[in-house]
């Protein structure tokens, strides 16, 4: 049996670099900058008030400190988007609004609480008031000529927010993976009504899709194949150097109708390892005309858990990312988890929790690969190397599927 990483290093070579493309800022949430963005003008664009209300001079106000109000003539109004018209003079002040432009001459702002409305177009003003108070300069976000962005940033909304108060409507990142996703077997039914006896519906594909869409590649059906090589051997031929990855599932093993597996050693293409984990030991991976061919087991939760270590970080890496795994923290063991020594890392399902500010962890109702409903329940897989296992109370390792659960009832698996 091969080790995790070194399957997961080895398919990582089979892939071709990041390739960039230009995209609309609308559709490039969560995509991967191909190269740097740097400053054309300042952000914002002219120093603005922080607050609804006055501009004015700081030092015509300095006896406000004292705890008094000082009295100033109101000379004008500045809304949101409008212009000033005149200066700032000597005790005089502007009202102004959130956002709008700094009349010249005025050095501060003072909130509209801090003043009150005087006598014959005069406001009254309390301290303490300081120069470039509640005053945004301009450039005062972003500079004009400094790198906002560097190649291999992952844009999320708040990027494309600084891209679009910069005027950018395109962006240049590296494109998303193009992927095929099959399913295997003559076992699977997709027709109406209640399968025919020793059929069962199809679950790995839609699984899959969903996988690969939360992953941001771009995703094309290839159907179902019966257990038949040549048929196989058709459609990976037929999407062979238009497609990045192509995901199957089932004929990964070394029986007689593991259809994957014999597609791609009369293909002459076939890198077939028994890795040393649990579930999903057996993977099968081809390179045919450039594009990377991943089977993948057929039980279900084996097929997801082989998802999660080897197609995801290649979608990943080919999408211009630098974190290509799921993020692994420590959570604390509720109960035992124990398992018998094999050579492999077991990667068991659990719930996780926030207790008390503590992140714990507790293995779902069923650990057989072929239960899915039990694999919808788990937020993390916890890493168990090869040994006997935690006592309740010791510190695991888990890699984080979702976010974990808030109170202590969704740690409690079904059945007890």
């Amino acid at each position: 049996m091969r080790p995790l990483e070194e399957v997961q290093t080895e398919i990582l070579g089979l892939l071709g670099p990041p390739q960039p493309t230009r995209r609309p800022l609308e559709a490039a949430a969560g995509a991967v900058l191909a190269e740097p963005v740097v400053a054309t003008e300042d952000v914002p664009p002219f120093a603005n008030s922080a607050m609804d209300g006055y501009a004015l001079r700081a030092g015509d106000v300095a006896a406000a400190d004292d705890g008094g109000p000082v009295r100033l003539r109101v000379v004008g109004e500045v809304p949101a988007g409008g212009v000033p018209t005149r200066p700032v003079g000597a005790g005089e002040a502007i009202r102004i609004m959130t956002g709008a432009p700094l009349p010249p001459g005025a050095d501060a702002v003072v909130m509209v609480e801090q003043t009150r409305p005087g006598a014959a177009g005069t406001v009254e003003v309390w301290g303490p008031v300081s120069v470039g108070m509640h005053i945004r300069p301009a450039g005062g976000d972003v500079g004009a000529g400094a790198t906002v962005f560097e190649p291999g940033t992952e844009l999320r909304p708040a990027h494309l927010g600084v891209l679009a108060s910069l005027g950018h409507r395109d962006v240049t990142v590296f494109r998303p993976a193009r992927v095929g996703v099959l399913s295997t077997g003559d076992e699977l039914w997709e027709g109406p009504g209640p399968p025919p006896p020793g059929r069962i519906r199809d679950a790995n594909r839609p699984m899959l899709r969903a996988l690969l869409t939360e992953t941001g590649a771009e995703v094309t059906d290839l159907g179902r194949c019966g257990d038949d090589p040549t048929d196989l051997q058709a459609r990976l031929a037929a999407v062979a150097g238009t497609l990045d990855v192509v995901v199957t599932s089932g004929g990964v093993s070394v029986g007689a109708h593991d259809v994957v597996r014999l597609a791609l050693s009369r293909l002459g293409v076939l890198r077939w390892w028994q890795v040393a984990i649990k579930p999903a030991k057996p993977l099968a991976v081809g390179v045919l005309d450039g594009t990377v061919c991943v089977g993948l087991p057929g039980n279900p939760v084996s097929a997801h858990v082989s998802f999660e270590l080897f197609v995801r970080p290649a979608l990943r890496a080919l999408a211009g990312h630098r974190q290509l795994h799921r993020p692994r923290l420590l959570a604390t063991a509720v109960a035992d988890m124990s398992r018998r020594p094999d050579g492999k890392v077991h990667f068991d399902r659990v719930v996780l929790e926030v207790r008390d500010g503590r992140l714990v962890a507790r293995r779902v109702w069923d650990q057989a690969s072929n239960a899915l409903a039990a694999m919808a329940a788990a937020q993390g897989l916890v890493v168990l190397p090869d040994g006997e296992g935690v006592r309740a109370g010791e510190e695991v390792e888990v890699l984080l599927l979702t976010t974990p659960a808030a109170g202590p009832d969704a740690a409690t698996p079904r059945g007890g």
